[in-house]
């Protein structure tokens, strides 16, 4: 199979589900292959980590949109995410990213673990009274959404009562991200943009009439003490809509991605239970073997590019396939096999570089706050038939990931049978009416 087969097989729905046998095809390629005139194929872990660092590759911006097709996008999706630091080069990136960075700090997020260890135990609370007597439980509706939704609201300062009307939206908005989106319709990313950027734009009013101690009252606060270098308004919204759907995208899709895997591997879950294995290296080898995000794109900004001695002219696209270069065999040993105890541990599933993601340890602490949580609360927690793939490639996760949490009715331990709340004191879905 060549490259252009392997970008073309890259849409299918088999690919979809399950896309690891196409990239170990892949890999037989080479780490860097040369598509065509205007397109290079990346695999390889050290070439992809390369790429993404380089700054004479970036993404495709505003500017960058404009030289390659003539204009910018009018699409509101397009236009929202092209005022973000998803979308933005060097200075606007270095510009937008600077103020986000300054109140998106380690400490602050640390400082969260007491809440999220409460908010975990609340949603494991209302799974267990759902799923009495063996009934099913979905978990990604019941705790892999609601817990990573309500951490971000939390941080950004989303009052309670809207936290669990984002979901549907953001998975309309997320859907322009996805390989050859720009073939798609783009109607329910686009009415999405318009939704979620109305609903910040009233919440940033607010902050700015009656100011909060929250992210949003931060960034309004740097916004407003040096208008003529901090965010201006609709770039203020943009990266608030950004921090609010990839603030728990990836997170849900990170959770289910490990419940599935302990379901795989009873040795694993054995492990963590008796905490013979870190349950931080367990978060990472999934983030590996299963990245939440498969791939990304940068575009050549230059004339005198290469990668690994392949030339990459100018406005050519660099399709960067983690989920590839997280599973090298150059890089990893065994790279087929699930192994939270190997030595070359690390991923590039959050980016590296200019562009690596902002929420990176929001993510790993809610990871390893909940799994212990969740395990030592059922211990006969068992996943049940049923569960399913999202129909994305971009960011990989699951629909529907149904278990049961009552040893009566269920098989006592783990099984892979059909694998393949709020913050603090505020209420968890439960207690709201659902998500």
């Amino acid at each position: 199979m060549d490259a252009s087969a392997i970008v073309d097989r890259l849409t299918t729905p088999q690919t979809r589900v399950d896309p690891y046998p196409l990239y170990e095809q892949a890999h037989a390629l080479g780490p860097v292959v040369r598509v065509d005139d205007t397109f290079v194929l990346v695999t390889g872990h050290a070439a992809a980590d390369r790429v993404l660092r380089e700054r004479g590759f970036g993404v495709l911006d505003r500017q960058a949109s404009a030289a390659m097709f003539g204009g910018e996008s009018e699409a509101p999706s397009q236009e929202l995410f092209g005022r973000s630091i998803l979308q933005s080069n060097p200075p606007v990136h270095t510009r937008l990213r600077g103020p986000i960075a300054a109140v998106f700090t380690p400490r602050r997020i640390a400082a969260l673990e007491p809440a999220i260890a409460r908010a975990v135990d609340r949603l494991l609370a209302g799974m267990a009274e759902s799923g009495r007597a063996g009934a099913p439980v979905d978990f990604m509706d019941r705790f892999a959404f609601p817990l990573p939704v309500g951490v971000i609201c939390e941080l950004l300062g989303v009052p309670e009562e809207d936290r669990y009307r984002f979901r549907d939206p953001a998975h309309d908005l997320m859907g322009v991200l996805e390989f050859m989106s720009v073939a798609t319709d783009t109607g329910p990313a686009d009415r999405a943009a318009l939704e979620l950027g109305g609903y910040f734009a009233d919440l940033v009013a607010e902050r700015r009439a009656r100011p909060q101690d929250d992210l949003i009252g931060a960034l309004v606060r740097l916004r407003d003490e040096d208008p003529e270098q901090a965010i201006g308004d609709a770039e203020l919204v943009a990266n608030l809509v950004l921090l609010l759907v990839a603030g728990f995208e990836t997170t849900t899709n990170l959770l289910g991605n490990g419940l599935a895997l302990l379901g795989e591997h009873p040795d694993v879950r054995r492990a963590l239970v008796d905490r013979t294995l870190p349950v931080a290296d367990f978060v990472e080898e999934v983030l590996r073997y299963d990245s939440p995000v498969q791939l990304t794109s940068r575009v050549a900004l230059r004339d005198d590019l290469s990668i690994d001695g392949v030339p990459v002219p100018r406005f050519a696209e660099v399709l960067v396939l983690i989920g590839a270069a997280n599973r090298d065999p150059a890089r990893y040993r065994d790279p087929q096999r699930f192994d939270p105890w190997r030595a070359e541990g690390g991923s590039l599933s959050f980016g590296a570089g200019l562009h690596f993601c902002v929420g990176a340890m929001l993510a790993r602490l809610e990871a390893t706050v909940a799994f212990p949580r969740l395990l030592d609360r059922f211990p006969a927690l068992t996943l049940a038939p049923g569960a399913t793939r999202r129909d994305r490639l971009v960011l990989r996760g699951y629909g529907e990931l149904p278990v049961t949490v009552d040893a009566v009715g269920a098989a006592g331990t783990m099984g892979a049978t059909g694998a393949g709340g709020a913050v603090g004191d505020r209420v968890g879905p439960d207690e709201s009416g659902g998500s």
